[in-house]
């Protein structure tokens, strides 16, 4: 069983922007950067993928990282917009959930690297495909991506 973690990053209408595959010990966190070159707009994450050191990173990049507070931080004044955002989180589950039972992505008996690749690939081309995919119904000029 080869252990992993797919990292995805979707738009508002769950088209799949970017992904990674990282060994299942990794910090989610470490793949970030990598993934969101070239975007723009905020970026939606649980509480996983706060740090400040992030935060400053993809400010730079020009993303705007909005996660929920942990509960060993202070409570920040986020605008209404951001937080009603944060509730719509739950497309990158869909988006999730997809692939786990309709394209069978968490199938665990792969005798080599080569197989679990295929599958990997196929499950995400499978779901590109799909006519109808997970989307939010929102009208606004910002980019919004979720991880």
């Amino acid at each position: 069983f080869y252990g992993f973690k797919l990292h995805l990053v979707i738009n508002d209408r769950g088209e799949l922007l970017a992904f990674q595959v990282t060994p299942a010990n990794t910090d989610d966190r470490q793949p970030v950067p990598k993934l969101t070159q070239g975007l723009t707009g905020k970026l939606l994450g649980d509480k996983g993928y706060w740090s400040k050191k992030l935060f400053e990173t993809l400010m730079e990049q020009g993303l705007q990282l909005i996660t929920r507070v942990k509960h060993n931080m202070k409570n920040q004044l986020m605008p209404v917009e951001d937080k009603i955002l944060l509730r719509k989180r739950a497309l990158i589950k869909t988006v999730n959930d997809q692939l786990k039972n309709i394209s069978q992505l968490e199938h665990t008996r792969h005798r080599s690297m080569a197989n679990f690749r295929v599958n990997l690939l196929c499950a995400l081309i499978a779901y590109t495909w799909q006519p109808k995919k997970p989307s939010l119904q929102w009208a606004t000029e910002a980019h919004m991506l979720c991880v």
